[in-house]
Parts: structure tokens; sequence; C-alpha cells
């Protein structure tokens, strides 16, 4: 006890002792220092990127600036197709920390039923691009945009956007010539050029619309917003803006597409009117028509299945897809064909009894004149439309010989206008001699068919 109390009334040991101290002290606080500063340069020299990175993404956001659909417009400037202003509702999933609890608040403020409720949550869940937004609902009412609103803080990653959506103001007259335009599917999403596409919801799925798609979308913008902690705007620092997709004009008249459409009156049907000197279509009718506009924002599965459902086909192209007999307008290309193959002249006569027989066969095909034309020669026979003149003469020709005219006048081939979805024609032709030499049965079925082209009818004889 009495050493160390020596020891600590000693100065020079307490100040010693003092030193060492003061020492380690001050090496541990420059120790310390030296590692703060060390972090502090590798995080603002060399880390700096990344973070400035991170922190211009916490700060700005970069929106895709969808371009305005093309407007589409009869021979006259009618509009057939417009944009009209609408309020969307968008999703951006990385932005939504709980994705079920936001879809179950969603649906309760926008009062959607259970069917809705169910199209709603898959397409929360479509494939999209990172930070993309994904199109949840369309079309959206002024008391669902106010719920929305008066709701914002508790929806992190929905948005409401001011968009145009497309509209057809006569979607029945129209519908099968326009075609019309619905949300992308995640199938088109691998084959679209996303840059160009960005920001867009919908893209042509039948008809015009469809065919066109490239010149009547344009061109996504963008713009880079500077935005608060809850992703609130806050302004603008830059902007690109989308190039507009190219209006277009068809040749249709839209006063007499509208006439045709009347004529019909609902029947199942169609009506193709083309100017003879220029091929324009004129006036290019399936009836009966469906409401394309439905189409537009997603049908529901009840109006779907209706439109399915009925028997008069609605949603079949009767104009591009339906496949008729030409009827008596095929005898003049019928005419020209036996004329090239040098089997009749223009003075050549038949006797027309009223009906032609097939050698070794008791069955007769009638003419239309049940009495007959007499003595019938070319000029006449196109001029009364005589039958029996065409089913010797398609006889004469045979089945080979007329479709390899008929394929030179573009029968059985396909129009190739610019209206998507088109089906070609049947165009049969010889199964070759074989097959004809060992059964007679089947030279009849030949020649019953080469009978039946030569005066357009279409049922099958056997």
């Amino acid at each position: 006890m009495r050493d160390r109390r020596d020891t600590l009334k000693n100065p020079q040991q307490e100040l010693r002792i003092f030193r060492i101290r003061s020492l380690l002290a001050g090496l541990l606080i420059v120790a310390l220092t030296g590692l703060l500063m060390g972090r502090l340069v590798y995080l603002q020299v060399v880390q700096h990127e990344v973070y400035s990175t991170r922190s211009e993404k916490n700060r700005v956001r970069v929106e895709p600036l969808p371009p305005t659909r093309g407007l589409i417009q009869d021979r006259n400037g009618v509009l057939l197709a417009e944009n009209r202003p609408t309020y969307n509702l968008t999703l951006i999933r990385e932005r939504v920390e709980d994705l079920d609890g936001t879809l179950d608040l969603l649906e309760a403020l926008l009062e959607l039923s259970p069917e809705e409720a169910e199209a709603f949550r898959l397409r929360s869940r479509q494939r999209q691009r990172p930070f993309q937004p994904a199109l949840l609902m369309s079309d959206l009412d002024e008391a669902q945009i106010a719920r929305l609103a008066v709701n914002r803080h508790r929806l992190p990653g929905i948005e409401v956007e001011a968009q145009l959506l497309r509209y057809y103001p006569d979607a029945n007259i129209t519908a099968h010539a326009l075609g019309y335009v619905g949300r992308i599917n995640a199938d088109e999403m691998k084959t679209l050029d996303l840059g160009r596409y960005a920001g867009t919801h919908f893209i042509g799925k039948t008809g015009v619309e469809r065919f066109y798609e490239d010149v009547l979308h344009g061109q996504a913008g963008l713009r880079k917003v500077e935005t608060n902690a809850r992703g609130r705007v806050l302004r603008e620092l830059g902007r690109t803006d989308p190039v507009p997709g190219k209006d277009l004009t068809l040749t249709i008249d839209m006063q007499l597409q509208t006439l045709a459409y009347e004529l019909l009156d609902g029947r199942r049907g169609s009506i193709v009117a083309i100017a003879p000197a220029t091929g324009e279509i004129l006036a290019m009718v399936s009836a009966p028509g469906f409401d394309s506009n439905q189409f537009v924002t997603g049908i529901d599965f009840a109006s779907y299945r209706a439109l399915q459902e009925d028997l008069d086909l609605p949603l079949f192209n009767r104009a591009i897809r339906g496949q008729y007999p030409p009827g008596s307008t095929i005898k003049p290309f019928l005419a020209m064909a036996g004329l090239a193959e040098g089997v009749i002249t223009p003075e050549r006569t038949i006797n027309d009894p009223g009906f032609y027989q097939l050698p070794n066969d008791s069955r007769r095909y009638r003419n239309w004149l049940r009495w007959g034309h007499g003595r019938v020669d070319m000029e006449r026979s196109i001029a009364v439309s005589n039958n029996t003149y065409y089913y010797s003469l398609a006889h004469e020709l045979g089945i080979d010989r007329v479709h390899d005219r008929m394929s030179a006048f573009g029968f059985g081939q396909r129009v190739g206008h610019d209206v998507f979805g088109e089906s070609g024609a049947l165009m049969p032709r010889g199964i070759g001699s074989v097959a004809v030499s060992a059964s007679p049965g089947t030279r009849v079925k030949r020649y019953r068919s080469a009978l039946a082209r030569a005066t357009g009818r279409s049922r099958r004889c056997s």
C-alpha cells in the first residue's frame, strides 16, 4: 500500500502515465477518424455513381408518353374511328409493397363484381416491363375517380391516368370493315418494339386497325419528373414528345356503307360495292354487325358468350371470310376460257332443250328456263344467262382446264386488300388420270364439279 501511495504522489510518474494515456487516446481518435474519412472517401468517390444513381431513382422518375393513335375517316372526311378522353387506372408493381392488400382495397373502392374482380387480378399479374404501368381498368367514371383520389395515400404505385381511348361512332355498321383495337396481351408483348409501345395499352386486333397498325400507332415519348417521398410529381425535368400516328383515309363511302347495312336490315348477308374502274371498295358490310366498342376496354364474359352463341354469327365477317358461289357472273369468264382453248367460236351454237345430260348419265341438269332457249351462240348465252350452254362448255373444257383458266382471272385466290383476316376461296381441280380411269363414277363427279362451277353452284354432287 505504501509503494502505491508513493507512486501516486510522484509527479513525474503521474505525468508519464498521463502522457501514455493521452497518446493511446489520440491514436484511437486518429484511427477512428481515419476509418471514418476512409469510409467517406469510399462512399463519395469510389461509390459515387452507384449512390447518385440510387438517389436519382428515388427522386427522379421516367414516365412513358404514349402516342395519339391516328384517326380513320371515309373518302369524304367522315370520322369512322376517333379518340375520346378517358381516365384509366394503372399499376406499377415495383412500387406496391402489398399487392393483394392493394387489390382488395381497389376492388372495394371501385365496387367490382366477382367476375370483374377476377379479370382485374389477372391483369395485375400480366407480364410487364419493370416500372412500366400495367392497365387495370379503363374508362373510370367520376365517382370512381373521386374515391381513388380520397384514398390516394393508401395506394402507392396506383395512378389514374388521363388518356385517349379509341371510339367508333357507327360501330355496328363499320365493325367488320374497320375491326377494332384491344388490350395488348402477353403474347403480343413478346413481339412488340417495347420502346415504341412504352405506356401503350392498346393495339389493333382485327380489320383495318390491325392491317395498318404500324401507320396508326406512332412513336412513344417520355418525360423525366421529380417526385417526393410519396411519389407525387413535383416538377418536370425534361421531355421527349411522342410522335402521333398518321391519320388514315379509306375508300369507303359512309353514306353508301350505311345504305348497304340498312338494306340488309339485320338479315345474314354481305354487301361489297366496288368501283369497277379503280377497284376501290366503296362499301363493305357484313350483317348482322356488333358493337366493336365493347372490345376496346374488354368485353365481359356474358356479352361475349352471347355473341358467340348467336345463331346469326355476328362475329363472322362474311365479306372477307365467307365462301360463296359466284353465280352467273362466272359465265363470261368460262366463255373466254373456251375461246382461249379453241373449244368454241363466237358463232358456234348449241341446242338448248331446257337441260343438259352427261354421256351415259340419266341425270338432267336444268336450265333456269325449263323449256330452254333453243339455238344459242356465245353472245346470246351471256345475254340470257343460259345454263345449258355453259354445262356443255364446261364438259368440253374439263375441270383441269377450267381450273387453270379461272385461276388466271384470280378465282380461288385472295383479293389481297387491306382488311386483315381474309380467307381464300375453294377451287377444286382434277384428282389424277389414274383415279379417273380406275373409277367411271369418279369421272362423273369431275364432270359434275365442272358443271357446278359453270353455273356458279356450290352444292356438292355425289
